[in-house]
């Protein structure tokens, strides 16, 4: 494959970084210092974008910054894959960056200069974890973004914030350094290099239990991710504001954990490797137990991001679920599933916020009639439901149909029940409070009382409605994304 030498990826991860000097200094004048936030964020779609023609040519985009040992750098390299991550990750920064602007000042939130700048370093660190050449650069920029993501998780300062960071950090903070730091030093020792490479790594260096050890250290290491029981961080982020939690949740930090188990399967240990040990079904079924218990505590949650958050545990376990099938259309639905449900649980997480905003309601239980105030809003709620479900025309509908396919393709019907029954799931703890908000009757109509609509403000509305349009066009306009995964993979 050829390989072209380009400082791109890295402009693409400074890019941000260069502006929080200057939203320092324009803390005082708003409208300047969010002018700069969208400045960053198109420059930094811009050369993102620019860099797809040659990835979609079979070519890659690389860069060494320096070596710390041999076989052990800071490098970039830009393949399939992490064009498919940075494409999202940055187009959605740009929508987050508006719904910000909306949800901070609608809500008269204090902090706000502190809350964009780790919010530009955040999405820094997420670019650099998608252009990462190997293993260790990845670590880097994986830890970064943990310490990045903590002062916005604890964004409101009051005691529930902080200990909620705490727990933020004592589960992905500690998972990394006790388990991926020193499962990747061993990798290290045993082959000399950390590379990623779509043959793998190992030769006849690792047993089965050698190899099973590793992989769980990996797995359960990158906490990011949300596996069981390494979860409960996830739930309790919520208590920072909306765009965090869609931050959180769609874009940036539980799509970093999921992509960095994807790059461990596949560039690290190597198909073949797993599928002669057998060990797809081990990680299978930590993401089968994951996928169904947080489905099911889904639906005992009143308090709508509660609800989101747990349903997040589930849909991260597809993309694991879909890796460790270790087949073509598994690969390529687990993977694939990192860009469908980002639109879709951002556009829920988007709609979730708005309601805040406009009413003062959190709970699912008080939303009854809403639909009638906000129709936007849970129309938009709608199209993201469908797309968690997997219903069509939505672009899940795509990614949970090719994860079917992969658990036949892998002899594995079996699994294929989990999949259809945590469909089922989502369905039931989703689509209630679509109909609740329609159908249901708000205090207003009780009193008799004339509905009004009431939508939150512009810069709330108009980034719900772009991400549920996006939900939709990838069901008929995958073809991008799915032809980068089999450049990336090798399909």
């Amino acid at each position: 494959m050829e390989t072209i030498i380009s400082i791109k990826p890295l402009l693409a991860v400074l890019v941000s970084l260069f502006v929080i000097p200057v939203l320092v200094s324009s803390s005082g004048k708003p409208n300047v210092r969010e002018s700069w936030i969208f400045v960053a964020g198109i420059i930094k779609l811009i050369l993102v974008l620019s860099m797809l023609p040659v990835i979609l040519e079979g070519k890659q985009i690389a860069l060494t910054l320096f070596e710390i040992a041999p076989g052990a750098t800071i490098a970039f390299r830009v393949d399939g894959l992490g064009m498919l991550f940075a494409i999202v990750a940055s187009s959605l920064y740009i929508v987050t960056s508006i719904y910000s602007i909306g949800y901070m000042r609608g809500l008269n939130e204090h902090g706000q200069t502190r809350f964009v700048c780790f919010f530009a370093l955040a999405i820094s660190a997420t670019i650099g974890a998608a252009f990462s050449a190997n293993l260790l650069t990845l670590y880097l920029f994986y830890e970064i973004l943990s310490l990045a993501t903590y002062p916005l998780v604890t964004h409101h300062q009051d005691a529930t914030s902080r200990i909620s960071g705490r727990r933020y950090l004592t589960f992905i903070l500690g998972t990394s350094i006790a388990l991926v730091l020193p499962a990747m030093i061993y990798c290290y020792h045993v082959t000399g290099t950390l590379e990623f490479s779509t043959a793998g790594i190992f030769t006849d260096q690792l047993s089965k239990p050698a190899a099973t050890v590793l992989l769980l250290m990996f797995v359960f290491g990158f906490a990011k991710a949300g596996i069981m029981p390494f979860h409960t961080w996830l739930p309790a982020a919520m208590v920072a504001p909306t765009p965090v939690s869609a931050l959180l949740h769609a874009v940036a930090v539980v799509k970093v954990g999921v992509f960095s188990i994807v790059r461990v399967v596949t560039g690290i240990f190597g198909v073949d490797l797993l599928a002669d040990f057998n060990l797809g079904i081990v990680v299978m079924s930590i993401a089968s137990f994951t996928i169904l218990v947080s489905s099911c505590i889904a639906l005992s949650q009143d308090e709508l991001k509660r609800r989101l958050a747990y349903s997040t545990i589930s849909q991260l376990s597809y993309i694991i679920f879909g890796v460790a099938l270790l087949s073509p259309q598994g690969l390529l639905g687990g993977v694939i599933h990192i860009a469908m449900h980002a639109f879709g649980k951002i556009t829920l997480f988007f709609c979730a916020g708005a309601i805040f905003v406009a009413t003062g309601k959190k709970y699912i239980s008080q939303m009854s009639g809403l639909g009638k105030k906000m129709p936007f809003t849970f129309a938009a709620f709608f199209i993201g439901a469908l797309g968690v479900i997997g219903l069509p025309p939505t672009g899940g509908f795509y990614s949970k149909w090719n994860l079917i396919l992969g658990t036949l393709e892998a002899d594995q019907a079996i699994f294929m029940f989990v999949l259809l029954l945590s469909s089922f799931l989502n369905a039931f703890y989703f689509l209630p409070i679509v109909y609740k908000g329609f159908f249901g009757k708000s205090e207003e109509e009780d009193n008799n009382i004339p509905v009004k609509i009431q939508e939150a403000n512009l810069c709330l509305v108009i980034p719900l409605i772009i991400t549920a349009i996006i939900s939709i066009v990838l069901f008929f306009y995958p073809t991008v994304f799915v032809n980068l995964i089999k450049i990336g993979l090798a399909l």
